[in-house]
């Protein structure tokens, strides 16, 4: 029996436009099944799967590519998970509560005890993944990802995924303090002031801050989502990409709200009431695209400088991380890691020539006005582009351990 809320379902259509969509699907899944049938699996063109329309489009799929997003060999799935015992966990009041405040991720209308079931397979991941890795601190927020990952996959599986995605993506999250969580929320203005001048002078006279998007950040949207097919189409966006791109997300809604926010009254509460509440019609996949056309036009690396007080943990080894799960061959990486180290210098002088050229004040406003009225390289273009871009940015920023 299926857990899911039908996420994998697509929106209505009817006419040529449905037969058109009907058609690009089919074919969609032909290429994705075809990707995990390469050998070694082409992680690359799934990535671009997951990033392009649609996304993986079914939980059937995603519970056959998440695994290989996230560089999960499949010995690690097949492991039962041990069972950890809660009696005098430190973690685990608080994990109850947030489970049980947690009705509301799951689907409307499942029978009780499927839910409470599911519930208590939602702290026993927490409490395992907290129990292997001690160096990670639980947070509020984590249950729902953790919540999202168990609505689509058996608790084998997603136990699996959401301890890689802990050590990696999350990572920053997880520290005893929150000093790099606000250090990624601090992408957020820098970024915004990019692409709209406007709205970024407005926002910093309000004072309002960046703590509007904190829940956005840290559960992946899973917590301010009411539709699960949005949010498991952001989970597929987000697995495929660098693990910055949730900020990117973040403030391409910013963007997109640009009357609202500039006619809202400019107080710190008016326009932290008004960012907070995030609109359920929002036009996913154009946010989609436009985020990821802002991430290869305005790479972190780019930011930087603006967003840092320090450095944060989660990239520095997200270079490893992405090339193990493109190739599925550890020993490839760790020759490549040395092949690449040899090239340090030229790689850190190209991207510094880079940065110079973006930061040509007509070449900047060009692409920024392309990006905003959505005339920028088609999707798949762009995606491709945060595909192949992305590692360019890492070593820059400090992000993984």
């Amino acid at each position: 029996m299926s857990k899911s809320r039908g996420a994998g379902a697509s929106s209505p259509v009817t006419g040529k436009q449905g037969t058109d969509w009907d058609t690009r699907r089919k074919r969609k899944v032909a290429d994705i099944t075809h990707a995990l049938g390469a050998s070694p699996v082409d992680v690359a063109a799934l990535r671009r799967m997951a990033i392009s329309e649609g996304g993986l489009l079914t939980d059937e799929l995603r519970c056959q590519v998440w695994p290989r997003l996230l560089n999960v060999p499949p010995h690690v799935l097949q492991q039962e998970p041990e069972r950890v015992e809660r009696e005098n966990n430190k973690d685990y009041n608080q994990v109850l509560l947030d489970v049980q405040r947690s009705l509301r991720r799951f689907p409307p209308g499942m029978p009780d005890e499927q839910r409470e079931g599911l519930q208590e397979e939602l702290i026993d991941i927490i409490l395992l993944v907290l129990k292997r890795n001690p160096q990670l601190h639980y947070y509020q927020g984590y249950h729902d990802i953790v919540v999202t990952f168990l609505l689509v996959l058996e608790e084998r599986i997603a136990t699996a995924l959401v301890e890689k995605l802990s050590t990696h993506h999350l990572r920053d999250f997880m520290d005893p303090t929150m000093d790099n969580t606000k250090h990624i929320l601090n992408y957020l203005m820098p970024i915004i002031e990019r692409v709209n001048p406007e709205v970024h002078d407005f926002m910093q006279q309000s004072e309002v801050g960046t703590v509007f998007a904190l829940s956005w950040l840290i559960t992946w949207f899973g917590h301010v989502l009411s539709d699960f097919r949005h949010v498991v189409r952001l989970y597929d966006f987000f697995l495929a990409c660098h693990p910055l791109m949730p900020i990117y997300f973040a403030a391409v809604i910013v963007l997109y709200r640009e009357e609202e926010v500039l006619e809202c009254e400019c107080d710190m509460a008016m326009v932290h009431h008004l960012l907070s509440q995030i609109p359920q019609d929002l036009p996913y996949e154009t946010l989609i695209s436009r985020a990821g056309d802002l991430f290869v036009q305005f790479p972190p690396s780019e930011l930087a400088r603006e967003a840092a007080s320090h450095d944060s943990m989660a990239a520095s080894t997200f270079k490893d991380f992405d090339l193990a799960s493109t190739q599925q061959r550890p020993d490839s990486v760790l020759r490549r890691r040395r092949r690449q180290k040899q090239a340090a210098l030229e790689r850190s002088a190209a991207n510094a020539a880079a940065v110079a050229v973006a930061a040509r004040p007509s070449a900047a406003r060009r692409f920024v006005r392309l990006a905003v009225m959505g005339l920028t390289v088609a999707l798949g273009a762009a995606a491709l582009a945060v595909v192949n871009t992305a590692l360019q940015w890492a070593p820059k920023l400090n992000f993984f351990p």
